[in-house]
């Protein structure tokens, strides 16, 4: 039995008893989560999550710049009004370069990956203080939409918040409560 296949028994076990079906679309807690695709992260276990709290959006390195087009949709569809960016330590995007993976692809694929950048980071922290600045400076995300960023650990288990950066979007400030809010007109 291949792995899918078992994953597959497992909903069918799954879906006898589940009652959650009448859940509404958008999210109970108005919440979005960005984070890593990494096995070892299970955001609903993390962050205390039940079916229909928020939606989790998941790539290699939980990286803004690819999960903004699913949070655009999540605010303006579904009516989210909070971010929370998590990376994680021991990171598989701290590994390789772009070059590296583009050299790889070409290597075993016989494909050409340049068009791609895969956002690999050097500092798990300034990865997500990038990801904090993109988002803040996004005319897609609305100014009064709450943005933070969090370290996990994935020996730990805890969140560590990271200090956003100091000037993400001109006509905001950040508050020693680390929410963005607009500054007076």
């Amino acid at each position: 039995m291949s792995v899918v296949d078992e994953l597959i028994q497992a909903n069918l076990a799954f879906a006898r008893n589940f009652d959650q079906g009448a859940l509404a679309m958008p999210p109970r807690r108005r919440v979005a989560v960005v984070t890593c695709m990494d096995a070892r992260i299970l955001p609903s276990r993390i962050l205390g999550l039940e079916f229909g709290d928020a939606h989790v959006i998941r790539n290699a390195g939980g990286r803004a710049q690819e999960a903004l087009r699913s949070l655009v949709i999540s605010q303006q569809l579904l009516g989210t009004r909070e971010v929370a960016v998590i990376h994680h330590t021991d990171c598989g995007m701290l590994t390789f370069t772009n070059q590296e993976l583009r050299d790889r692809v070409k290597s075993r694929l016989g494909a050409d990956a340049r068009g791609i950048d895969f956002l690999p980071f050097r500092d798990v922290e300034e990865s997500v203080r990038d990801d904090l600045t993109f988002l803040l400076a996004s005319p897609l995300i609305p100014d009064d939409i709450p943005i933070r960023g969090f370290v996990y650990d994935v020996r730990t288990g805890k969140l560590s918040e990271v200090s956003p950066p100091a000037k993400a979007r001109p006509k905001s400030q950040v508050t020693s409560g680390e929410i963005v809010t607009p500054l007076p007109a």
